[in-house]
């Protein structure tokens, strides 16, 4: 497909999305559209809105190259998506969220913290938390969506990256939520179209399901056999004396030099082996299997990827908000199927086609080499972006770009308009000024976004390469050990108190915000920030205590548990909150007058 009819696709789906935006723009007239889409949305909207929202170009690009290195253990992450992220939050958390959030006309998820333990501290708090580290997470989904254009039309990524945040941050400034959910909708059908050609044509090109993933179990087997028969060349160039099993490891550790590096270039395999010796070291045992129990691999996989990415999506503040959008629990009963589907076709298609463009890629017409070893400075982002560029038939090229727009648009509009709301209605209106308005609130949420945008753009600019995932890992666990036991406790246990609820939330940000600092290694390479810097050691915590590697183990696993005993145990300890409130919290709303559920709700400052 030549480069003139694919802008000419992009122009009209922008042009598409513009006037969706402009749409959700006419229909905004007071702060309830702007901020909750009136509370009207209809639930197959909501749920490909809910969908495209979760679903990012994190998903995609990240974690489908993060299945490319860690292998097909990564589906268990689909199995969570749809069982915790699907049907846990919709009819566990959304019900009751949806009806709370009516109750005490919250229009943010950090307002319906605040109002459900009448604390302007609580919403300003966590307002605080989504306006300072949701940019990490915002930037992530921005990489992953410049990487493909930068790889798909050759523009510089520094371009890329500015004018498609510029592009969402418009229709978000404008049309509100009604605007983004407008948007989601026509974007999550893209997404599912594009995914569902991707894996019809994986699979049609590695000789159909049963011969791709025979060949990829077969791979590591296949790799060292090929290796095997070069060992006497390699003999040849190896110091006299070199053992048989050391050969492997002076083929690494002299791969720059002039012949070795030629031996190497003449047999692509060579680097295969080489790669997979690394990996090795960390756990891998084939694609098809888990890491090894207690090793570097089996800790990232299961502790940041798996469980942290699978629990926290029910503590992320812009998926939340989407259950406050519609009439009644009915509407989320509908949604359940819809939701469900639609998050088991993209990230269990990224992460299937992630584990199999290593055969792909691995075959001598394609390079010979596996994925990590195919792709420049061996960058998890760009494993996707370039097996769909060079696998695929041109013209899938472009319904592929639709689909990554999408899933990148979704996700960023709706982090934008988290990120804007924050500080316009949580932070300044009523949190910490106590300002009213609808003019007024509109006004600073919009400043929010360019705040957003800047911030946004500035971290895709100077996070590492290869961070996708480990970024979009870093912020659901910082959400759910700050937000959840609040939220769960909120939800169900009429005895939590406010000071529960305050000590839990700060506990929970600081526990997470320590063992990032000082414990942990994201991703198993990049250092503890503040340990690195001030210590000038990676991490506090560098052999194993206990039998556990600690800076391995993610975040999640030490602070959530922390916050979830002190909600409980400074609740219980703490006198109860007024009765007449807590009935407030858990009345149906449409019993509740408008006025007085509005007075009963407004947050005391404390």
């Amino acid at each position: 497909m030549s480069p003139m009819v694919l802008t000419m696709i992009v122009i009209v789906y922008l042009g598409a999305v513009a006037y969706l935006g402009y749409l959700g723009y006419q229909q905004t007239r007071n702060s309830a559209d702007y901020l909750v889409a009136g509370r009207s949305s209809h639930p197959f909207v909501m749920a490909l809105s809910y969908g495209a929202t979760f679903i990012s170009t994190a998903a995609i690009v990240g974690f489908g190259g993060v299945a490319a290195v860690f292998g097909m253990g990564l589906l268990w992450l689909v199995f969570l998506n749809i069982f915790v992220g699907i049907f846990i939050a919709f009819v566990f958390f959304g019900k009751r969220t949806r009806r709370m959030g009516h109750a005490l006309d919250a229009h943010t998820f950090p307002e319906l913290l605040g109002r459900r333990f009448g604390s302007r501290f609580m919403q300003a708090a966590a307002g605080l938390i989504i306006l300072v580290f949701m940019p990490l997470y915002a930037a992530a989904v921005l990489i992953g969506a410049a990487r493909f254009i930068e790889s798909t039309f050759g523009i510089d990524y520094a371009i890329a990256v500015s004018m498609f945040s510029i592009l969402i941050a418009a229709y978000v400034f404008f049309g509100g939520l009604k605007g983004v959910m407008y948007t989601d909708a026509l974007q999550g059908t893209l997404m599912l179209l594009g995914m569902l050609i991707l894996l019809v044509y994986a699979y049609g090109r590695l000789g159909g399901v049963t011969e791709a993933h025979r060949r990829l179990e077969a791979l590591p087997a296949t790799i060292e056999s090929q290796y095997q028969a070069l060992i006497p060349e390699i003999r040849e160039l190896a110091p006299a004396g070199t053992e048989p099993a050391a050969l492997l490891e002076w083929l690494g550790e002299n791969r720059t030099e002039p012949q070795v590096a030629a031996l190497m270039a003449e047999h692509p395999v060579l680097t295969s082996r080489v790669t997979l010796a690394g990996l090795e070291k960390g756990g891998f045992r084939g694609w098809t299997r888990m890491p090894a129990a207690g090793s570097r691999m089996f800790y990232i996989l299961v502790t940041s990827i798996i469980m942290g990415v699978g629990i926290g999506v029910l503590a992320q503040p812009q998926l939340a908000m989407r259950f406050m959008t519609v009439k009644s629990g009915r509407e989320l009963n509908r949604a359940v199927l819809a939701g469900g589907i639609f998050i088991l076709v993209m990230p269990g298609t990224a992460y299937v086609v992630g584990n199999l463009s290593n055969v792909w890629f691995a075959m001598p017409e394609h390079g010979g080499k596996i994925a990590i070893a195919s792709v420049p400075g061996g960058n998890l982002d760009l494993i996707i972006p370039t097996f769909i560029n060079q696998a695929l038939p041109l013209w899938f090229g472009a319904i592929f770009t639709l689909t990554l727009l999408s899933a990148a648009m979704s996700t960023l509009s709706s982090q934008f308009h988290a990120i804007g709301t924050a500080i316009g209605r949580d932070f300044f209106e009523r949190g910490i000024l106590g300002m009213h308005g609808h003019r007024r609130t509109v006004l600073i949420t919009r400043l929010g976004i360019i705040l957003a945008l800047i911030a946004t753009v500035t971290l895709s600019y100077k996070l590492p390469t290869g961070i996708i995932a480990a970024a979009t890992a870093i912020f659901f666990g910082l959400c759910a050990a700050a937000f959840l036991p609040v939220y769960i406790g909120g939800l169900y246990w009429r005895r939590m108190t406010r000071a529960g609820a305050v000590s839990s939330l700060c506990t929970g940000f600081g526990a997470s915000f320590f063992w990032l600092m000082f414990i942990q290694e994201v991703g198993g390479r990049i250092p503890a920030y503040l340990s690195n810097l001030w210590l000038g050691v990676p991490t506090l915590l560098p052999g194993p205590v206990l039998g556990i590697q600690w800076n391995h183990v993610d975040a999640l696993f030490v602070a959530l548990p922390v916050s979830a005993l002190v909600a409980v145990v400074v609740s219980l300890m703490t006198r109860p909150e007024s009765p007449a409130h807590v009935a407030l919290c858990f009345s149906d709303a449409a019993l509740a007058a408008p006025a007085a559920r509005t007075v009963a709700a407004m947050p005391s400052v404390r």
